[in-house]
């Protein structure tokens, strides 16, 4: 049966990379990410270890939803001819939209499908917040707050984490979805580079979202019921 191994380069810095991560990539094996724009690839390169990446994906595709479905059947396609080896940022387990993919697609595949646990941006961020998701952690992708909002119908989570916040477009957007129900000058906590030297956990209204000069794809917010 053909093998397909799912791993996670972790939160930032190469040293959250398990060790049974860095095992599995030194097999003799082709090994795919599902983009280089990730801190831990350049000592990916100092290991010497070879890859390719999706990024080429990204230009061509319409949406995120296309996207992700087109990276998931090639990653099958492949695996079907040889064992691959598929590397996500952070943890494959935490929204992570094409492992969830691969999952469903997997089932009507010839194809084996191996899932390592990671450590997410999670972790990094319950540490700096001294916070404890056990009283209440919504994670939700910038793109579907609106949506998710709309269904609770007022009801807002005791702690929201809203991850991919990774342009000051997709910050304006959220800005303004997230205004209509915490406010203008809710008290935000504003997560840049979890992990890394540059990190920086700082405190904004939430007006101001969208006015940060170093909003990428690094980028996180969080917002407390009691704002």
């Amino acid at each position: 049966m053909a093998e397909l191994t799912v791993v996670g380069l972790g939160p930032g810095r190469a040293g959250l990379i398990t060790e049974e991560t860095w095992d599995v990539f030194q097999r003799e094996q082709q090994v795919l990410l599902r983009t280089c724009i990730h801190p831990t690839v350049e000592e990916l390169k100092r290991r010497q270890i070879p890859f390719s990446s999706y990024d080429s994906f990204y230009e061509e595709a319409e949406d995120f939803a296309s996207l992700y479905q087109a990276i998931a059947e090639d990653l099958l396609d492949r695996a079907e001819k040889e064992p691959i080896t598929y590397a996500v940022p952070g943890s494959p387990f935490v929204a992570e939209r094409t492992v969830v993919l691969l999952r469903e697609l997997s089932k009507g595949r010839d194809v084996k499908l191996t899932i390592l646990p990671a450590m997410s941006f999670v972790e990094v961020l319950c540490a700096r917040l001294a916070l404890d998701p056990v009283e209440g952690l919504t994670i939700l992708d910038a793109s579907d707050v609106e949506g998710f909002l709309a269904r609770v119908e007022g009801r807002l989570p005791h702690t929201l984490l809203v991850t991919q916040v990774y342009s000051p477009h997709v910050a304006s957007d959220l800005k303004l979805a997230l205004m209509d129900h915490y406010g203008d000058e809710a008290r935000a906590v504003y997560l840049h580079s979890l992990a890394l030297p540059d990190e920086s956990v700082r405190e904004i209204p939430l007006y101001e979202l969208d006015r940060q000069e170093d909003i990428d794809h690094l980028t996180s917010l969080v917002l407390y019921k009691n704002g």
